[in-house]
């Protein structure tokens, strides 16, 4: 076996010099590679500080809907009334049409005439056919809205649009046009039901019962059923049977009878009657004292409904 020679002392202190430089420059250069791949490595929330310009956004007006007409379109013209016939209780207007939905609701306002007449429409796209004053005698002046319109309002009128031996008796309507009527609201409805034999006064929704039996037409002279109103209130002494109480006198009149009494109309109306109960009557409805008070203390164009 034979023994390499070792190197000098001197020689191993150069070779160390060299190794531990090797190392510590490997170690600064793995710190600096370290340090760029940290900074290339920024998460996408950081903030930048490069300066971005913020696009600028026009504003444009949106221009506002024009409003649509509801209903029948708006008339303007200007009507003589003074040749048209007037709708009062007497009055018998053949072109005014009968009430074609009578279980139907009211709209909860009255109209009346503003000036001394205001025209009435069968049809709106039409000509007035008759006029409704602002002072009668006999009232029915102050009327019901069945229906509302931008324009127009369909309401139930006084009158006939014939008698029942010639064409068909009941409750008639009329077209007014909204500007030549003053509006009010009213909460109040009466409601009558001859098969509950109930008369209820409802006010914004609340029933008061004023009567729990009453009496009604007779079969052949019934009691009209449907929507109609209160169109004056009197008291008439030579009726010796209401006992000077209030006769309550609605908008629409007999189906069966031209006239009553020797007068040429018919009149549907409450009031008060010894015999009260059952089908006993003209076609009146005949209640208490107190029932007839109660509806006597209603403003005229009170909405009634006559169910049967």
């Amino acid at each position: 076996m034979s023994i390499e020679p070792q190197p000098a002392p001197s020689v191993w202190r150069a070779r160390l010099w060299w190794i531990g430089g090797a190392l510590a420059a490997g170690a600064v250069a793995g710190l600096v590679i370290a340090w760029m791949l940290q900074s290339s490595d920024t998460p996408a929330s950081a903030p930048s500080s490069t300066q971005t310009a913020t696009p600028t956004v026009t504003q444009t007006s949106t221009p506002a809907p024009t409003p649509t007409e509801t209903g029948f379109p708006v008339n303007t013209a200007s009507y003589d009334t003074g040749g048209m016939p007037e709708v009062n209780v007497f009055a018998v207007v053949a072109p005014l049409p009968v009430d074609a939905a009578t279980a139907e609701p009211f709209t909860g306002e009255l109209a009346s005439p503003i000036g001394a007449a205001a025209p009435v429409w069968a049809d709106p796209t039409g000509e007035p056919v008759a006029y409704l004053p602002s002072q009668y005698q006999h009232g029915g002046t102050t009327v019901p809205v069945i229906e509302r319109q931008e324009h127009w309002v369909h309401v139930l009128l006084p009158g006939r649009q014939a008698v029942p031996s010639q064409g068909n008796p009941a409750q008639v309507t009329g077209w007014m046009r909204v500007a030549d009527v003053a509006l009010t609201g009213t909460p109040t409805v009466v409601e009558v039901s001859i098969s509950g034999r109930t008369v209820d006064i409802v006010e914004s929704g609340v029933s008061n019962r004023i009567a729990t039996d009453f009496a009604w037409g007779t079969e052949q002279t019934p009691t009209p059923v449907g929507r109609t109103f209160i169109m004056t209130t009197a008291v008439v002494p030579e009726y010796g049977y209401t006992r000077g109480y209030p006769i309550v006198y609605l908008g629409v009149q007999s189906p069966t009878l031209d006239g009553f009494g020797g007068a040429s109309v018919a009149v549907t109306a409450f009031h008060y009657h010894d015999a009260r109960s059952g089908a006993v009557s003209n076609g009146c409805l005949r209640l208490d004292e107190s029932a007839i008070e109660a509806l006597a203390a209603l403003p005229m164009g009170t909405p009634v409904i006559v169910r049967p």
